[in-house]
């Protein structure tokens, strides 16, 4: 049976998860910690719990969802998965930052590149790769169909969607990604979005306005 754990970081409220299992193989999804009260919450959870991070996996690249993705590769020294229309956004991270006020370092890391259709296995766990671009132009969404949940990124949010004013942002595009792809699953999946509260695909489909 997976677990996930979720933190609220940095100062978008992004949401950071750590998908683990019984045996305490890990992954660490879009590792958001930008303090060092952050990054140390993070690294005691994973401590506390005798975990080993097996991948990192990027729903997409904006900076709220990469703060601490240099300290997670340097530290668990595992390839980082991310759909390869994005490099570009994760190589614009010292620009984003200089428009935050903040000076950052360019990531090297190394990358494992996803893709529309790819399957990810969390011993034995099926994870589904579903590309939604619209948000960010290599945004992806990791769907367990066994346990009915998927980490959306910013793709799908509680009643909202993915700003589409951001850099090759495009809300068509988004809107045909969502209906098309993740209003098409089981309507009690639940959906752990890039900020905010948890949902599911039958919430979103009856109540989402951006839907009406």
């Amino acid at each position: 049976m997976l677990q996930i754990q979720g933190f609220v970081f940095n100062f978008a409220s992004e949401n950071t998860y750590i998908i683990y299992n019984e045996n305490k193989n890990a992954w660490l999804i879009d590792p958001g910690n930008m303090s060092a009260q952050e990054t140390q919450a993070i690294d005691n959870f994973i401590t506390e719990n005798g975990l080993h991070i097996q991948k990192i996996l990027l729903t997409h690249a904006h900076i709220d969802h990469v703060l601490g993705l240099q300290w997670a590769f340097d530290k668990f020294k595992v390839p980082v998965h991310m759909h390869h229309e994005d490099q570009e956004v994760l190589d614009m991270l010292q620009a984003s930052g200089l428009r935050f006020g903040m000076t950052i370092d360019p990531v090297k890391v190394e990358v494992n590149y996803v893709k529309e259709g790819d399957e990810l296995d969390l011993d034995g766990e099926k994870f589904k790769i579903y590309h939604v671009p619209g948000h960010s132009p290599g945004s992806v969404v990791y769907h367990n169909e066994n346990q009915k949940f998927m980490i959306s990124g910013d793709v799908l949010f509680e009643g909202s969607i993915g700003r589409t004013d951001l850099y090759k942002g495009n809300y068509e595009q988004l809107i045909e990604g969502i209906t098309k792809k993740l209003f098409v699953l089981d309507g009690d999946t639940q959906v752990f979005s890039g900020h905010g509260n948890p949902t599911s695909i039958g919430f979103e489909k009856q109540y989402n306005p951006f839907f009406k």
